[in-house]
């Protein structure tokens, strides 16, 4: 066992293979000079004995076909491994699982004037890559996108290829998010015992979570795009930057085409800015009546001219501005009020695996209720989501995989700047993404604390100054150390719930109360990110108990009470609320959780809860109220839902200049 645990920080500290200074990681998307071939499907996969870790490498099973080391079974990718299986010590299992697959590589991509990339879109938490036998690639992180560039000498044009991938889903207290190997020892435990502990709420799943892909470019080809956008009365400016990878001399043309194809603005240079007249702005769908109107995407299409070779890119944009103060927060010059979720990537069977089934129906759904955002709780999501919300008009926090964090060391320290540099780098240029959230809920009352998340908002500053930068806190306000360096404070609460449990009549009070010592102690937007109630789905009682349909409910009122008269309440800037959470999840087995936490509003297949109905009611009047957005004719006005008023019976107690 000891083995195995050196064999992986040794890991840790290899170097991604790439090429040349390639720094970006564009979504691979065909055009005229690029082609895409998926490598998703079937793959045959090995778990590593139990008491025999590090086999796989001490035996290179990379060097021949995975099925004659032993017995393999079947594993679709994209998906988590755990949950295709009847193996009880599948759900449990920590180490290294091995995929391979065979692939073919079209012939008229063996020429020297084209180059070759492999890309990962997710794999948790660790990942090995060989090509053929040979090692090509290593990534550190679940959630984020790698990819290296395949040399003609590593691939084989005129037989099948062979890739294989090793898959550890170990966590330290270096990774992000963190985990603890315990040893457990005594006469009632067999030898060698060991479990992984964490702090986090939701299930460790594991494996090829997103797509694998082989892409083409041109040998000099554009490497990265970055675009920020601003506007001024109807006009609407697109600042750009084109990196490029080039043997020669290169000329780059951008070109803006509104939906219908049509060139607005163009120009001959890598870097510049584009003034749009009349400009078509990226609305949030909620902010506008008329559909269409929502979630304005332009395409950026970017040429990159090497001798007589073109490479091709095109990127949506959307023109939008996002602007914040210590007292409020607008989008396109309106303020705008949070009405969400947290979410999770979490289904039956997939695990945390990617289903655009799923996707389509989740985002309905999201669209039903009326909600305008969400936050990527508790990691980034797909490209394919970002995608979607951009389409939509859905506003999102983004936010990284550092939940729960604690002993703040220095390696810690740099394995999460670098997953937020990764993040920024994928989602910088989605006008979906109004904010960074660069944590979750961490023991930020440890005085270490202050130091690290100086640095990390420093951090993520340096990576981008267009967006505010927030972090999610369970702490006490006079205790806390990180919010002093937030833009915009986030808060999770559950009174009556891990708290005062079931004392439904605190609710109100206590929400207000410690919501106003947070805004002004620090002298900032506050928006509430979570509070919920675990529901289990049929359960009725009258009164209203806990983990009843008609307990959610109350609860929600009471919180819609303190809502509404602190977002009326002037002399503090309240910019939002997200219930927790959008649909049940799977977590680790605990005697509080049923087969995972039932706190959706929508139960894991994707059906509502009574409190949907409830939701769905206010997020649509908040709708109307803020921003005159049509109320939909089969809403449930039947269900009560708390008429607000401007008087607040609790005055702030600390009164904001």
């Amino acid at each position: 066992m000891k083995h195995f645990l050196l064999i992986f920080t040794l890991a840790l500290m290899g170097t991604n293979i790439v090429s040349g200074q390639k720094k970006g990681i564009l979504y691979p998307r065909d055009s005229e000079s690029r082609q895409t071939k998926t490598l998703d499907g079937i793959w045959n996969f090995r778990a590593e004995p139990k008491l025999a870790q590090d086999l796989g490498i001490n035996q290179e099973w990379f060097n021949q076909p995975l099925e004659k080391t032993g017995d393999v079974e079947l594993m679709a990718v994209p998906s988590s491994y755990q949950d295709l299986s009847n193996d009880r010590e599948r759900m449990n299992y920590i180490g290294w699982v091995w995929y391979d697959r065979e692939f073919w590589v079209p012939i008229d991509w063996n020429t020297t004037e084209r180059r070759i990339f492999l890309r990962f879109s997710s794999v948790n938490y660790y990942a090995i890559v060989w090509v053929n036998g040979a090692r090509v690639t290593e990534h550190q992180g679940g959630h984020l996108p790698f990819e290296t560039e395949l040399t003609p000498s590593q691939l084989r044009f005129d037989q099948p290829n062979l890739i294989t991938v090793s898959v550890n889903n170990t966590l330290t207290a270096d990774t992000v998010p963190q985990g603890f190997l315990t040893f457990k020892t005594g006469e009632q435990y067999p030898p060698n015992h060991f479990i992984m502990s964490d702090n986090f709420d939701f299930f460790k799943y594991a494996g090829i979570h997103r797509s694998v892909v082989l892409y083409t470019t041109p040998r000099n080809f554009i490497d990265d795009i970055t675009v920020s956008s601003t506007v001024t009365g109807t006009t609407g400016q697109i600042a750009f930057t084109i990196d490029t990878i080039s043997e020669g001399t290169a000329a780059v043309s951008v070109a803006l085409r509104d939906k219908e194809g049509n060139v607005v603005a163009q120009a001959a240079a890598a870097s510049g800015t584009l003034t749009i007249p009349n400009a078509k702005l990226w609305w949030p769908y909620t902010m506008v009546s008329n559909v269409t109107d929502a979630g304005y995407l332009y395409t950026l299409e970017v040429i990159l001219n090497v001798g007589n070779v073109q490479d091709i890119y095109r990127l949506k944009v959307g023109i939008r501005s996002v602007k914040w103060t210590d007292t409020s927060f607008t989008i396109n010059d309106r303020p705008f009020y949070f009405a969400g979720f947290g979410r999770h990537e979490d289904f039956y069977i997939r695990g945390r695996g990617f289903d655009p089934v799923l996707l389509v129906k989740d985002h309905n759904l999201i669209k039903w209720v009326g909600a305008n955002s969400y936050r990527t709780t508790h990691y980034p999501y797909s490209e394919e989501l970002m995608d979607v919300v951009d389409q939509l008009g859905i506003v999102i926090i983004d936010e990284c995989s550092a939940v729960s964090l604690t002993e703040f060391g220095p390696g810690l320290l740099e394995t999460h700047k670098r997953e937020l540099t990764q993040l920024i780098n994928r989602d910088k240029n989605r006008p979906s993404v109004v904010m960074w959230s660069v944590a979750n809920e961490p023991r930020s009352e440890d005085p270490n604390a202050e130091n690290y998340f100086r640095e990390i908002f420093q951090h993520t500053r340096s990576l981008d100054l267009s967006r505010p930068v927030t972090i999610v806190l369970f702490t006490n306000y006079a205790n806390d150390k990180a919010a002093q360096f937030a833009d915009i404070v986030s808060l999770n609460r559950y009174h009556a719930w891990y708290s005062d449990e079931s004392e439904i009549d605190i609710v109100e009070t206590a929400v207000k109360a410690e919501s106003y010592h947070w805004m002004n102690t620090y002298n900032k937007p506050l928006i509430y990110t979570e509070y919920g109630a675990d529901t289990i789905a049929g359960m009725h009682t009258s009164p209203s108990w806990l983990f009843t349909e008609e307990f959610q409910e109350d609860y929600m009122r009471e919180h819609f009470k303190a809502f509404d008269k602190m977002r009326y309440n002037s002399s503090v800037a309240f910019i939002g609320e997200m219930i927790w959470n959008f649909a049940d999840f799977m977590t680790k087995q605990e005697i509080k959780r049923v087969v995972g936490n039932k706190k959706g509003i929508f139960t894991r297949d994707r059906q509502p809860k009574a409190s949907a109905h409830l939701l769905r009611s206010r997020y649509h009047l908040l709708a109307n109220e803020y921003f005159g957005y049509p109320i939909p004719e089969d809403l449930h006005q039947s269900t009560p839902v708390y008429i607000p008023t401007r008087q607040d019976p609790l005055q702030c107690p600390i009164k904001r200049s």
